[in-house]
């Protein structure tokens, strides 16, 4: 708080006026964090395209704001959610967002091949594990700044699109025995 107070300008008691405890701005940098990436993700999926398209654009949005905003990510992933409590809460929350923008796309690709049944009862379930995995990819990426949003995209688009593809032709995998 004191950093806090010498960069603002004014005075400790000022600033817990103004923003509460410690706790109520952990909280509200979480909130804040958590909205600025749900919105670069929205807004690089561009509805236009097909959804394989949507998810890549949006997967590289997500990557290109990992790479320019590190201490947002570090402390959406990793310090809200060790910390525990209304924090984590957030982040889950943030993270149910994502799985809903996911599995949106992945009901309505479904829907138009015919297989909107089977999408809507795995959509959601698939799309858990794409936001599970490219969350592991951005911490992964975090020591690897030189790989670009474009090849990580293209990385988990090749992981886990071509099973989507798969499963909104109709296949679904069954194990033989």
């Amino acid at each position: 708080m004191d950093e806090i107070s010498d960069v603002a300008g004014v005075s400790k008691p000022m600033i817990y006026t103004y923003l509460g405890s410690k706790e109520d701005l952990f909280g509200a940098c979480i909130r804040r964090e958590a909205t600025r990436l749900l919105e670069a993700i929205q807004a690089g999926v561009q509805p236009d395209l097909p959804p394989d398209m949507q998810l890549w654009h949006g997967l590289r949005s997500f990557y290109r704001f990992v790479a320019e905003y590190r201490e947002s990510w570090t402390v959406l992933h990793r310090q809200a959610l060790t910390v525990g409590g209304a924090f984590a809460a957030e982040i889950t929350d943030m993270r149910a967002r994502a799985i809903q923008l996911v599995a949106a796309l992945v009901v309505s690709a479904g829907t138009r091949k015919g297989v909107g049944e089977q999408a809507e009862f795995s959509g959601e379930g698939l799309s858990a594990a794409l936001v599970g995995a490219a969350e592991s990819l951005a911490d992964w990426a975090l020591d690897h700044p030189d790989i670009s949003d474009g090849v990580l995209a293209s990385w988990l688009m090749n992981l886990v699109w071509l099973g989507f593809n798969d499963l909104i032709e109709g296949e679904v995998w069954k194990p033989s025995e």
